[in-house]
């Protein structure tokens, strides 16, 4: 073989061995992705489902990404753990004991006296033992008579007219209307269920169009105070937006259902939620939704909210910072030692954000502007270095590429005090709509669905201003029949709750607040 075609043959070699990296390098981290999704499935079947740190993963001989405080010869190794002796141990945290019982509960006293003689003992005292019975809810059929008179110049019938009631025609009250509601929307009891202890319970039974039919009038009394609702959650200029699926029966085809949407809005300045239905999860209902709102959405990086800031001008996206930071910690079990260190600054930007919680808006943007932003400065420039060396397909080059394309998003939360660090505050309005699903599963209709909106609407702003849900539905049932469309305000959860001397009901089961 000449030289020139040993020189070719060694360099189509040399070639065609880096072409064999290549394609090894790609399998590699093809490879590593399929061996990470595989283990993403595994952890949604089998594993826990919260991001809470247990305890935390140190590596021998990794330093802090911020650590400030270092020893004297240059190192951060970790201190040898010191034995401590039983009797210099702190001492267990005593017990508080019992909780007392609630004092508006009814009290029936009784005293058991001994069976012996006592006549000629002088009391000395007493045991006072107590404990906590319980007596099933009942149902009261009232019965309403009224005297008819005839009058003496023979021009009639006298006779009292008959008080206003939720539903015309109904034998269903306010407290029991209410109580319908409560138990499916809060207490995620479908209809079926609630039929069966009525039948179980009182011997009653109802037929589940009762029900619907007393749904869909209770929906139709409270349609214009949702669309109050709707308003005031728009009205401050900044709102937190998510979706949620929920399955619709199809009248396409029988038995089939449709997958539709609860889109839903929450004004943490107004302690109110608004969910709204949509059949898709494309950006043509928040769209309409948003047409004439002005200000900040607060979202996650689903791709629809950018469309939906191109189309209109007038809002302006905040991300969540807690989003961003679930990225790292599902590249914690691949990459501990990087999304260990991402998952450290986390810690530290929440532990700054505890001490202005009670600020006022100016002061917690003058606070965050002074500890926040050098924090997270810092953190960018750290992802910034990341970048060059990580997979793009790597779970931490996910990561860290989800970070950098929010991060204009994010840094927004720093430029106005009004705004929250995420989104956490509407993932907790819609966990009763999550619970609620694997309950009854599915709604019957897409105006059954709008339906399942508004109650959910109400009974979310109930919970997050600590309005007792029974109280409050019993109550504006009784009253909004005959209450004045300019005072229509006072029936909100948030306007109720000022108004009310006590807005929760002693014997009535209370409301959750907020995590």
């Amino acid at each position: 073989m000449t030289p020139q075609r040993l020189i070719a043959e060694n360099k189509r070699l040399k070639q065609e061995n880096a072409e064999l990296k290549q394609l090894e390098a790609r399998y590699r981290q093809e490879v590593e992705l399929l061996k990470w999704q595989l283990k993403e499935m595994k952890k949604v079947l089998y594993g826990a489902k919260s991001e809470r740190r247990r305890t935390p993963q140190t590596v021998e001989g990794q330093l802090s990404l911020f650590d400030e405080a270092k020893k004297e010869n240059g190192t951060s190794g970790a201190a040898p753990r010191q034995r401590v002796r039983a009797h210099e141990r702190r001492p267990r945290k005593k017990h508080p004991g019992r909780e007392a019982l609630p004092e508006h509960l009814p009290e029936e006293v009784e005293v058991l006296e001994p069976e012996e003689d006592t006549s000629d003992m002088v009391k000395i005292g007493e045991e006072r033992t107590e404990w906590v019975e319980y007596t099933p809810g009942s149902l009261v059929r009232k019965v309403l008579i009224r005297p008819k008179y005839a009058r003496p110049d023979g021009q009639g019938v006298l006779i009292a007219p008959l008080p206003a009631r939720p539903l015309d025609k109904s034998i269903a009250g306010a407290s029991l209307l209410a109580h319908v509601e409560v138990e499916k929307f809060v207490y995620h009891q479908p209809f079926y269920r609630q039929i069966q202890r009525f039948s179980r319970h009182y011997g009653w039974k109802l037929s589940p169009t009762t029900l619907n039919d007393w749904h869909t009038g209770v929906c139709g009394l409270l349609e214009l105070l949702y669309e109050l609702l709707w308003r005031r959650v728009l009205a401050r200029g900044y709102i937190q937006v998510d979706e949620s699926p929920i399955k619709v029966l199809s009248g396409e085809k029988k038995g089939s259902t449709h997958q539709g949407y609860q889109w839903v809005y929450y004004s943490p300045q107004e302690g109110l939620v608004c969910f709204r239905y949509r059949r898709g999860r494309g950006a043509h209902g928040p769209r309409e939704d948003l047409a004439h709102f002005a200000g900040y959405v607060q979202c996650d990086g689903y791709k629809v909210y950018d469309k939906l800031a191109r189309k209109l001008p007038h809002i302006e996206l905040v991300g969540c910072w807690v989003h961003a930071r679930r990225k790292f910690q599902q590249a914690l079990n691949n990459h501990p030692q990087e999304a260990q260190q991402a998952l450290d600054f986390w810690q530290r930007l929440y532990k700054l954000e505890a001490h202005c919680r009670t600020l006022s808006a100016a002061q917690r943007r003058d606070y965050r502007q002074m500890h926040h932003v050098p924090l997270v400065n810092d953190f960018r420039q750290w992802v910034g270095e990341q970048r060059r060396g990580a997979l793009p397909k790597s779970p931490l080059g996910q990561a860290l590429h989800y970070f950098e394309q929010q991060w204009q998003k994010l840094e927004r939360v720093f430029q106005d005090g009004r705004l929250e660090l995420d989104n956490n505050l509407i993932e907790n309005k819609i966990r009763p709509l999550a619970l609620g699903r694997k309950n009854y599963l599915f709604a019957g209709s897409h105006s059954g669905a709008q339906r399942i909106a508004m109650m959910y609407s109400f009974f979310g702003s109930c919970l997050a201003n600590h309005v007792e849900p029974f109280a409050w539905l019993e109550d504006v049932l009784n009253r909004i029949a005959t209450h004045p469309v300019n005072r229509l305000e006072e029936l909100l959860p948030s306007q109720w709750k000022q108004s009310q001397p006590h807005p929760r009901n002693p014997h009535s089961t209370l409301a959750q607040p907020d995590n």
